[in-house]
């Protein structure tokens, strides 16, 4: 279940990036106005990219915390990972056009105007992204989230992109302003790059990839220490949006009680979720009679 603190992050976070996002988009436009940079061009569509797939974080991110209800039985964490895949979308998208805008600018190469005023406006853009961006990163190490992961990935890039942007506006000052549109290209390069990966690490999310082999050790280590445990089998883990669900078979005496094995349970499901933040644990007891011969712990 969704603690309140992590909804409050989770919405503040969400807030937080469309504010930093229009702020930008406005402050970037009048300086494409003034100066025809295609760098601050670039960190303008970067920053109309960001505006866009924050609303649909904001959206996503609104319905993932709605509880289970009869239709969604495993809540719907999954739209956040929905999320993640149509912001990847929009990114490439904003890359190739960046791209062949860049290409373009290289061929035909234009006088930048009023530099200074670009470099001011891209040092200001640095400024307002640092704070938003150390946020995102402690409400995704509190939430686990996919779609905050990749809303705080794209403003880490403005933030190399902002200073890329800064150094060829520099080198422009003193009459080299091809750098300008070559520092474009790989700006549009990087873009792509981090629009592919978050659609992959997203499609992961969608088809239930396992969390991973730590996890996976520290629930073992945990369920190892319990003197009561005979072993463990069939331990699955999945992540949904913010929320994880772990289940797993347990192999205990068969002597035990019913409440006995319960209570057991129980106090191994509260170490796992101490361990595993926003985690749905689902516990399975079998008398170790009945399970087949096998190592203790099996995966």
């Amino acid at each position: 279940m969704t603690s309140n603190k992590t909804a409050r992050l989770l919405k503040q976070a969400s807030y937080a990036s469309v504010a930093v996002a229009f702020v930008l988009i406005i402050a970037k436009t009048l300086t494409v106005l003034m100066t025809d940079s295609v760098g601050v061009f670039a960190s303008l569509l970067d920053s109309s990219m960001d505006a866009i797939t924050s609303i649909v974080n904001l959206i996503a991110v609104r319905y993932a915390l709605k509880p289970a209800d009869d239709e969604h039985r495993f809540g719907h964490g999954k739209a956040e990972d929905l999320a993640g895949l149509a912001q990847a979308a929009f990114i490439a998208g904003t890359a190739v056009f960046l791209l062949i805008n860049a290409a373009e600018r290289l061929l035909h190469p234009s006088e930048i105007q009023h530099a200074e005023i670009a470099i001011a406006v891209m040092v200001f853009s640095v400024l307002l992204t640092l704070p938003l961006v150390m946020f995102q990163r402690y409400v995704v190490r509190q939430t686990k989230s996919n779609a905050i992961a990749g809303d705080s990935l794209h403003y880490e890039g403005d933030i190399l992109m902002n200073a890329a942007i800064i150094s060829g506006l520099v080198f422009a000052l003193y009459g080299f302003g091809w750098v300008d549109a070559a520092l474009g290209l790989l700006i549009g390069l990087y873009i792509l790059v981090s629009a592919i990966r978050l659609g992959l690490r997203s499609a992961n999310m969608l088809m239930d990839v396992d969390m991973g082999e730590d996890v996976r050790q520290r629930i073992c280590g945990i369920v190892d220490q319990h003197p009561e445990v005979k072993g463990l089998h069939e331990l699955r883990t999945r992540q949904s949006g913010h929320l994880a669900f772990i289940q797993m078979h347990i192999e205990l005496d068969g002597s035990l009680s019913l409440l006995e094995a319960h209570l057991l349970s129980e106090e191994i499901e509260e170490k796992v979720k101490a361990q595993v933040p926003n985690a749905e644990v689902f516990i399975h007891q079998d008398p170790i009679s009945v399970v087949t011969q096998s190592p203790k712990f099996t995966h």
